[in-house]
């Protein structure tokens, strides 16, 4: 039964509007030196309660990770298969499903009273702020504002677009929030007209990561469990922030410390969560000094972690050498691999002057560390997007997974590799089939299962896409959740390609940047969440399945009441949108689907391994694990049936003369081009988002200041991109770098710099500039609110 809940007294379902943007507001103070703690729940029940009340945040927060809830629609950190806590989520966490509860609703008044080029000069902060959508809306050529249409001619509207154009010129991208059965739904969508244009959000994050693993280990996931993690005697936490981005992975790097376990932190940021963290849940969290996390930091400067791994391979097979049998595990080497040979010989001299260069680092710290590892008996390297946004990600990776089988660190208790996930269900919508590169098997199985024929032909990924607006081949573009114009590469250029689109179709919960950068004719089509009850079926109320990032199946359901009638479920409005292209005779039962998802979860138990029983097996207490050969049976289903040693040349990024590497970077309070207020309390920047961390003897050096107003030039292959009006934060970064917020310094990453094989953007690979911003010609007497740093 769907849980009720009032608007406040009053408010008549809308608490007070958000205010915009001021970033001549912003103030710095001393980034924080530890995660969570009080500060923590305070925060998130303040957001809960001024988005949706106090019985609606209740609600909601008694449900979120437990057995028969609601997956949490923020990051992908596994849940306990243990006795869970009563309060299974985090701060961020909170405050996404504050976000999905809001009593703001956006219905006709807001789109009559504001224009698109009204809404064009909105911050994302203040869209995203207004509220739920309640009911469909169109805009067509020549109009100024979206009015409504009914749902039956909305479709009627995406059928008859698609009827008219040719299936290469379809694109159909995919946010992580999407569950599993609305993904397979919509990858067969595709395929059914004819395409494998199914860019989404992978592409842009772990992509590197399947094209290193896949090759080399036989599979693109995390060979680990949650229990692995709390069992390893060394973890590895590369390239990433987990206080704000998947701030439960803090408790299990707690539990592994609590074990014996030592964490080695390798990032060029000094981040909170990494230093201490203070768990709420706990009496030292609340009253004590917290845990110290990171054991080791190790502040390598951005793209240099190549050349660190490299450096921990030579020195392990050094100490090999010298003390024959204590560090490289021969049997399994021998019995599970191939290529060792070459990898040793690769790996026998080393450059350390270049190595210290490229990471940064004294070779006494590098060796240090090295001795970790050769004392380990049971290692796990997790990592994010610091690792995969570069142009030698991939090799990066390959060099993780050598020092992995070296020790031989699969398939065994607290070891392994860990890609961990960002947004909620991204690994479980590739699992899905959402992929632009289909393998002939899914392919041959969606054939076999629905007398249809797939598409062979690639498609574009989420970078071809950008390239493929700019070159005005594509009619129509629907997305399924997310935020496309935001979250890629060359902003400027992909906004304009949007606009050249004969149709744009956003699938959403609340306005976005996306929206008002539209096609020709645009329409936006407004979706339950996860949190809202889907019980409009003659079944009964329908539940939705999620994969964690450790390859955990399970249910979620919402079971709040939602913001507005006129609302429908994803499953349904793909299923609708089907068969108004397709017509009634196509083969696939688009409204059996619909209707009961049970019938959607038998046809993947019949087509993709590792579902099979899927119905009864995600009703059990904990759902169920997928197949990891490498974790379960130390074997390996790449092309030789073996594990494979890879050699690669040394890169690290290099700028220029009177250039810093830039990285782009999430805030405390934003989840991907979500935000949720405009503090980065960890890092201590309050009220504003363009800044640039920049080290002090950088500033120095390029003869900058402290709180400087600069415009941001980038250069990429003989091509500049530019953002304007940034503000130089003094921080303890790495030196030869900087960090900005994502997505304001995306307009910065020119389409082309990618990393390599995954054509992942290089959102941590940018060679910039600063030039001092001309105020007087902004009008402005300051352009600063100055902060304290007490």
């Amino acid at each position: 039964m769907a849980v009720r809940s009032k608007p406040p007294r009053g408010l008549g379902g809308r608490p007070a509007p958000v205010r915009d943007i001021d970033e001549d507001a912003v103030k710095i103070t001393e980034p924080e030196t530890h995660a969570a703690g009080v500060t923590g729940v305070l925060v998130a029940l303040e957001r809960g309660i001024a988005q949706a009340g106090v019985a609606r945040t209740a609600a909601s927060m008694l449900r979120v990770n437990q057995r028969g809830g609601f997956d949490c629609p923020g990051c992908a950190w596994p849940e306990s298969d243990g006795k869970r806590k009563t309060a299974e989520f985090c701060e961020n966490g909170a405050k996404a499903i504050a976000e999905e509860n809001t009593l703001r609703t956006v219905g006709p008044e807001f789109w009559a009273e504001h224009s698109i080029e009204d809404l064009r000069d909105k911050t994302e902060y203040w869209l995203g702020n207004q509220g739920r959508i309640t009911q469909p809306v169109v805009i067509r050529p020549g109009e100024t504002h979206y009015s409504p249409i009914s749902w039956s001619d909305a479709f009627e509207l995406v059928g008859e677009r698609i009827r008219n154009t040719t299936p290469d010129r379809c694109v159909f991208y995919t946010s992580g929030r999407t569950a599993n059965e609305t993904a397979f739904m919509y990858q067969l969508f595709a395929r059914s007209i004819g395409t494998n244009n199914l860019p989404d959000c992978s592409n842009m994050c772990h992509e590197s990561s399947g094209s290193a693993m896949n090759p080399t280990i036989g599979i693109g996931k995390g060979t680990v469990s949650l229990e692995d993690i709390h069992q390893s005697k060394l973890v590895f936490v590369v390239g990433q922030n987990p206080g704000t981005n998947h701030p439960r992975m803090l408790s299990a790097l707690k539990e592994c410390k609590e074990n014996g376990g030592t964490v080695v932190a390798v990032n060029p940021l000094p981040e909170a969560g990494l230093l201490n963290f203070r768990d709420p849940q706990t009496p030292s969290g609340v009253v004590g000094g917290g845990t110290e996390i990171a054991d080791e930091f190790v502040q390598i400067k951005v793209g240099g972690d190549l050349a660190l791994f490299q450096a921990f391979g030579h020195l392990l097979l050094a100490e090999e050498a010298r003390n024959p049998g204590t560090v490289v595990d021969r049997e399994f080497v021998d019995t599970n691999t191939d290529g060792f040979e070459a990898y040793a010989e690769a790996r026998a001299s080393i450059d350390w002057d270049e190595t210290e260069h490229a990471t940064g680092l004294a070779r006494v710290q590098i060796e240090r560390v090295a001795q970790l590892l050769i004392e380990s008996p049971a290692t796990t390297f997790c990592w994010a997007l610091g690792i995969t946004q570069q142009p030698h990600s991939v090799d990066t990776i390959k060099e993780i997974i050598n020092l992995l089988l070296l020790q031989g660190n699969f398939g065994k208790p607290g070891a392994g590799a860990c890609p961990v996930r960002g947004h909620s269900n991204v690994q479980g919508d590739r699992t899905m089939g959402i992929y632009e590169k289909p393998g002939e098997a899914l392919l041959a199985s969606l054939d076999r299962e629905f007398s249809i024929t797939a598409p062979r032909e690639w498609g574009y990924d989420s970078v071809e896409t950008v390239a493929a607006f700019e070159r005005g081949d594509v009619d129509v573009f629907v997305s399924m959740g997310g935020n496309f114009a935001l979250a890629c590469s060359d902003t400027e250029a992909l906004e304009a390609g949007m606009q050249r689109a004969g149709l744009t179709v956003h699938i959403s919960t609340k306005p976005n940047r996306s929206h008002v950068v539209h096609g020709q004719t645009s329409l936006i089509l407004p979706t339950l969440g996860r949190t809202d009850a889907d019980d409009k079926h003659e079944a009964g109320a329908q539940f939705l399945s999620v994969e964690d990032s450790m390859s955990m199946v399970h249910s979620t359901q919402g079971r709040l009441r939602p913001v507005s009638e006129h609302l429908l479920a994803e499953p349904v409005i793909v299923a609708r949108m089907a068969e108004a292209a397709l017509g009634p005779d196509h083969p696939v039962d688009w409204r059996a689907m619909a209707e009961d998802y049970d019938v959607i979860r038998d046809h993947i138990a019949r087509t993709l391994p590792g579902f099979e029983a899927f119905n009864r097996r995600v009703r059990e207490r904990n759902g169920f694990q997928l197949p990891s050969p490498p974790r379960d049976s130390r074997s390996f289903a790449t092309s030789i049936g073996r594990g494979i040693f890879t050699v690669s040349p040394l890169e690290y990024l290099d700028p220029p003369a009177g250039h810093l590497i830039l990285q782009t970077v999430r805030s405390h309070d934003q989840y991907n081009t979500t935000f949720y207020g405009l503090d980065d309390r960890y890092r201590g920047v309050k009220d504003g988002r363009r800044v640039i961390l920049i080290h002090p003897d950088d500033l120095h050096r390029l003869e900058l200041e402290d709180r400087q107003l600069v415009d941001v030039i980038s250069v990429f292959n003989g091509t500049e991109r530019r953002a304007d009006r940034f503000r130089l934060v003094s921080y303890p970064t790495a030196r030869q770098c900087a960090a900005a917020y994502f997505p304001e310094a995306n307009a910065l990453v020119h389409r082309e710099n990618v990393a390599r094989e995954s054509n992942t953007p290089g959102y941590k690979a940018m060679y910039v500039r600063f030039v001092p911003h001309d105020e007087s010609r902004e009008q402005r007497e300051t352009a600063f609110t100055p902060g304290r740093r007490d």
